[in-house]
């Protein structure tokens, strides 16, 4: 290597030269990139450690303790957010439903089915009109197990019935006139 060509790369590693144009300026410039490229490359890097505050999303594994991102049991993700949207009210509701059997017992549950809940008023249709008036005798009853089960104030009354026959005499669009007997035969 010539000295001449020793002095262009000295400055070109130091950065361009004033007096370079053209070609050897390009070159200064691109060999001062790949030494400042090279120097980095060669330096160790430094973490930057996150704080709770800052909402920057965690890297890696998440370490022996308890963290947010390890898995979780399905139950209680649905847990946390149906208590975060608010929807512990409607969850009892369906609960008294869905799990009607497990509410009131095998035995009731076998002669007896919700019907409706409106305003802390359940409507109950028991298959006889004896298990309905069983079941009016065991109203208290059957108000303490629904609250162990569901919740306090989901129920509050129990409207008790037996099986009926449609009636269009009452409703709350009732239509003056004969009905539907013309219908029937």
């Amino acid at each position: 290597m010539s000295e001449e060509t020793a002095e262009k790369g000295a400055g070109a590693a130091s950065g361009p030269a004033e007096g370079q144009t053209g070609p050897q300026l390009a070159r200064a410039v691109l060999d001062a990139a790949l030494a400042k490229r090279r120097s980095a490359q060669q330096a160790p890097r430094r973490r930057t450690v996150a704080s709770e505050g800052e909402g920057r999303r965690l890297r890696g594994y998440s370490g022996p303790g308890p963290d947010p991102r390890d898995p979780q049991l399905f139950g209680a993700v649905l847990e946390r957010i149906m208590k975060q949207r608010g929807w512990q009210q409607p969850k009892a509701e369906a609960t008294v439903f869905g799990a009607w059997e497990k509410v009131v017992g095998p035995d009731i549950a076998k002669h007896s089915n919700p019907v409706k809940l409106d305003g802390g008023v359940l409507t109950v249709e028991a298959e006889s009109t004896a298990w309905a008036t069983q079941l009016r005798l065991l109203a208290a009853t059957l108000l303490r197990s629904i609250a162990a089960e569901v919740g306090h104030n989901v129920v509050t009354r129990l409207n008790i019935h037996g099986p009926a026959a449609p009636s269009w005499n009452r409703g709350p669009r009732r239509v003056q006139g004969r009905g539907p007997r013309d219908t029937y035969g």
